[in-house]
């Protein structure tokens, strides 16, 4: 909501806060002011001038020479300006100038003496865009006398037009505050804030009334409303030969500074009334609606299904019988709180306009609005529920406006057709539950004054509480905690003292919490960035990487991407791959850790809550001395090791394939493998199969690791032992072994470290090599073995003898040979 610090200052006169402070106040009682723009800064450093002589640029074709007099002074010298303009009014009319000095921000250049084509121009005559004030016409700025009032030449433009200066507020208003988005709401509350005195302002009666003898509302049309429910309120008044115009310039200003294009002065009244009530208005061409017998019939219905429309935006729509419509004798001419039609709108030609202001119900709106894609300012506040009752001040503001600005006749009679009278709600409330609630004594006198302010009315208060009418602009407030709030608000937070409530704090070694943190801590150890992703996804995710079928489905989701309760944390993980990959970056080194939800379908049944951990690693890596080269399962495999082994101390991992038949669906089969602590599984890594990629489009493949850390956790970690440094030197031998393909390397070094015995500390794999001279489906695989004594210094002999049974225990299980 753009709101004018200027119309807001007008409706409360005691307001003496500037914009800054206004916006800090409002932010602190919850109407958060988002920004503060300057409007028309440029007014403020031009003058109106008055044309005292023009003459053709001597040299230059297209420019003339204008003489100006920006004091008003006979006696004061007179300034030459050069201008190029097609417009520039004849000896005695007024334009805009800008002096010597004069910054003009919407431009970004501030006037200086130059010569153009060898004439010097004193300052320059300003256009509306140059100024700021709006980007629409041609030509330089010319002023009627009518326009500036008293004011004179020399008068600075703000002063002469203040509409053309303002401070504009952004306001990120909720959607409860539908009072909010009009001005009188803003002043209600801006008074209220500041303890100021305030009431809505009387309407004027109309300059100009049809006589008796003209046709009255009730001969010029007829209205029927054929659902209530959708329309309890529905009002209507007319005013006769009007003339189309533009609006004068304190309108357009004001309506282009909140950001609404100006069209014709009756168009302008019903934006300007929208602005200033927040309660949106319609006008229709009287003469364009169709009648009967010389009576426009307008009746508020549900569509016929499949009947068109054509709005002022041009777009023809095809209704539903769900959508409201105002009708004339043939047909639809608006869409009911969204747009109005195309077939009775303001033109150059209108001389009788029919003017609506109803209320609408809030969903119904919303669900055409949605339905049409016709998101309005209509729309807007009509979805969030305007004041029902203030529809006939708002006619009588839009008749007085157009006898004014249009020099029109109010048509005599009204038109009113609605359910029932406003019933405005009622609610208590209590000192004590005020106290209690806020954590500080208010004195309830206080509290029910802060409610007067904000337009409530108080019946009764006795005894420490007080029945309550909520006005009919505040939808939002209920009950009595919608009471205490508005108390609390307008007080001020700053008034209720920050005092720490007595908990008891979690303990912070919880098994749970406990796990979380280390496995986040293992995560950044082994070089991974956490990716932090929803517990909720989409049926469609989970089916892609063949999770369990979800157990727990949202009634109300925020969108079909997060429907469900995850089964696995592959999907939000994957997603964020795929969003790295959608913006250029294809080496990815994420994990998450969090907890799926398993089971649960059943009526009434809990889920069960498992922990997890799962990364993935997309790209390249790049080896210390060597070319990039692509991450493989090698990478999944080394990172499941040493995340298992920081989680599980003391644990002896290993990684194995799966058996035929049982590798997970969502792995490449030539590289899944299951994770084991002890000999119990605990995970599994691998490549993404191929389907997966495809349809999650990912772009490329990525190997990706799964930890049940419950499985994890389940495992008693020993205490950690330390050793001293040993005293003794180590004795190294490599041994390179050729085996089949069937044997996995494993399996040989375990086989190697056991047939070593006591005295081998350390078996390492740190070659494996195919081709060459290796025969056929056989590789070499090359071992470093360490031997080392706590209480000598070994021989080669005692080493030799070791490390030969640990080649006779290779060779006898695996038929392995020494690779020569």
């Amino acid at each position: 909501m753009r709101a004018s610090y200027r119309w807001i200052a007008a409706l409360v006169p005691g307001l003496t806060a500037s914009p800054r402070e206004l916006a800090d106040r409002l932010t602190a009682a919850g109407l958060e002011v988002e920004g503060v723009t300057e409007y028309g800064a440029a007014a403020t450093a031009c003058v109106v001038a008055e044309v005292v002589s023009t003459r053709p640029h001597p040299t230059k074709s297209g420019l003339r020479l204008v003489t100006v007099d920006r004091t008003g002074d006979d006696r004061a010298p007179r300034l030459e300006v050069v201008c190029g303009a097609p417009n520039v009014p004849e000896p005695g009319g007024l334009v805009v100038l800008a002096p010597l000095g004069a910054h003009l921000p919407a431009k970004g250049v501030t006037i200086e003496r130059r010569a153009i084509a060898g004439v010097v121009s004193e300052g320059m005559l300003c256009s509306e865009s140059e100024l700021g004030l709006s980007d629409a016409g041609e030509g330089i700025l010319v002023l009627s006398r009518r326009e500036i009032g008293s004011a004179r030449s020399g008068a600075v433009l703000a002063d002469a037009i203040p509409e053309t200066h303002d401070t504009i507020l952004e306001i990120g208003l909720t959607p409860n505050r539908p009072d909010g988005l009009g001005h009188i709401g803003l002043a209600r509350e801006v008074a209220a804030l500041y303890g100021l005195p305030w009431a809505v302002p009387r309407v004027s009666p109309p300059t100009r009334v049809a006589s008796e003898a003209d046709p009255t509302l009730g001969q010029l049309a007829r209205v029927t409303v054929a659902d209530f429910a959708r329309c309890p309120r529905y009002g209507a008044a007319a005013v006769a030969d009007v003339t189309i115009g533009p609006s004068p310039s304190w309108l357009r200003y004001r309506l282009a500074a909140l950001g609404v294009r100006p069209i014709s002065n009756v168009v302008d009244v019903t934006n300007l009334l929208l602005l200033e009530y927040g309660h949106p208005m319609h006008a229709f061409d009287l003469d364009r609606l169709r009648s009967e017998a010389g009576c426009a019939h307008v009746e508020v219905r549900l569509a016929v299904e499949g009947e068109t429309l054509t709005t002022l935006d041009g777009a023809k729509h095809t209704l539903v019988a769900d959508d409201l419509v105002i009708a004339d004798g043939a047909g639809a001419v608006a869409l009911a709180g969204v747009m109005g039609g195309a077939s009775s709108e303001i033109t150059g030609a209108t001389k009788r306009v029919l003017l609506e202001c109803a209320y609408f119900e809030p969903r119904g709106v919303r669900r055409a609005s949605r339905r049409h894609a016709l998101h309005t300012d209509s729309s807007h506040r009509f979805e969030r529920g305007v004041d029902p009752s203030d529809a006939r001040d708002v006619l009588a503001r839009a008749v007085a406006l157009l006898t004014e600005l249009a020099q029109g006749s109010a048509v005599q009679g009204e038109l009113e057709v609605c359910a029932g009278p406003v019933e405005p709600a009622r609610a208590t409330i209590r000192s004590a539950r005020l106290d209690a609630v806020l954590g500080v004594p208010v004195p309830f006198d206080e509290a029910l004054a802060i409610l007067r302010r904000l337009g409530c009315g108080v019946l009764s208060a006795a005894g420490g509480a007080a029945e309550v009418v909520i006005p009919t602009h505040r939808p939002d407030i209920t009950r009595e905690i919608d009471l205490i709030e508005e108390v609390a608000r307008v007080r001020g937070m700053a008034a209720i003292p920050a005092v720490l409530p007595r908990v008891r704090p979690g303990r912070e070694d919880a098994p749970r919490e406990a796990m979380t943190r280390r496995a986040r801590a293992a995560g950044v150890e082994l070089g991974l960035s956490e990716a932090i992703t929803y517990s909720f996804v989409s049926r469609a995710a989970l089916a892609a990487v063949h999770a369990p079928a979800p157990g727990i489905v949202l009634k109300n989701p925020l969108s079909v991407e997060q429907e469900v309760m995850r089964t696995s944390l592959l999907p939000g993980l994957l997603g964020a791959l795929s969003f790295a990959r959608r913006h250029g970056e294809r080496d990815v080194r994420l994990f998450t850790v969090g907890a799926i939800f398993l089971g649960g379908g059943e009526a009434r049944a809990l889920p069960e809550e498992s922990l997890g951990f799962a990364a993935v690693v997309a790209g390249d890596r790049v080896p210390y001395l060597g070319k990039p080269e692509p991450v493989d399962v090698w990478d999944a495999k080394g990172l499941a090791e040493g995340f298992v082994t920081r989680m599980a101390r003391g644990a002896t991992v290993a990684v194995r394939r799966f058996a035929d038949g049982a590798v997970p669906e969502h792995l490449h089969p030539r590289g899944a493998a299951e994770v084991l602590a002890d000999g119990v599984p605990v995970g599994r890594l691998g490549p993404l199969h191929p389907d997966v990629v495809d349809s999650l489009r990912l772009g490329a493949g990525a190997v990706v690791v799964e930890i049940d850390l419950a499985a994890v956790g389940r495992r008693v970690a020993p205490a950690v032992r330390y050793a001293p440094i040993p005293r003794f030197p180590a004795s190294t031998r490599d041994l390179a072994l050729v085996v089949h393909d069937d044997v996995s390397a494993g399996e040989v070094l375990a086989a190697v470290r056991e047939a070593a015995g006591a005295l081998a500390t350390d078996v390492r794999l740190f070659d494996r090599f195919a081709g060459g001279a290796i025969p056929a489906s056989h590789r070499s695989l090359a071992f470093h073995v360490v031997y080392r004594a706590d209480d000598r210094t070994l021989t080669d002999a005692e080493v030799d003898v070791e490390h030969a049974k640990a080649i006779a225990e290779v060779g006898r299980r695996f038929g392995a040979t020494l690779r020569g």
